[in-house]
């Protein structure tokens, strides 16, 4: 079954949206929040210091990701278990290591504006807003996983991202008593 590893006492736990959506804020709230000792990994981070690429794309301003040298970078990560992998995709993770993913949304106009603040040059900002208006990381992380374990989440305010870390610590706790594991 997708996401069934009785080995591992911790999940895995993708935290994917389009640039913009506070995957990484998520991220760095959950691991601080969650009843296991979770390790965030930004991906892209993680690419451009380990040089697992094939060089920058001047044009959109990003690295040509290397998949093959970055899944085997990230398998024995996934495979311990106890992370949370924060990055603009996650198609291209096996599904044997995904136990939940999280798709963050967020209205394009505000994406718009967060996006003008970091400073995106406006092909980039049309670029990732035309992909949260067509559901493109949506679309991609239903296509590529289990549904039951596919979870789109609203991120437009400190509300939103506090509940919905508090909902990601809920899962995390079932997760573990459905694995028969201590809290």
């Amino acid at each position: 079954m997708s996401g069934d590893h009785p080995a591992r006492t911790s999940p895995v736990i993708v935290i994917t949206g389009t640039p913009g959506t506070g995957k990484s804020t998520h991220a760095q709230l959950l691991a601080q929040e969650s009843p296991v000792p979770l390790r965030h990994i930004n991906v892209g981070d993680i690419v451009k210091d380990k040089a697992l690429h094939e060089g920058y794309d001047d044009e959109w301003q990003s690295y040509v990701v290397d998949e093959d040298k970055l899944l085997d970078e990230l398998e024995p990560l996934a495979s311990a278990g106890g992370v949370i992998l924060d990055w603009h995709t996650c198609e291209i993770y096996p599904e044997r290591w995904v136990d939940l993913v999280i798709v963050l949304r967020c209205d394009h106009t505000r994406l718009w504006n967060r996006l003008e603040k970091r400073g995106y040059p406006l092909n980039k900002i049309q670029e990732n807003n035309q992909a949260e208006i067509m559901e493109t990381v949506l679309d991609e992380a239903r296509s590529s996983y289990a549904q039951e374990i596919v979870i789109e989440l609203k991120s437009e305010s400190t509300e939103d991202l506090e509940e919905n870390v508090s909902r990601i610590v809920q899962w995390i706790t079932t997760w573990r008593k459905d694995r028969g594991e201590e809290t």
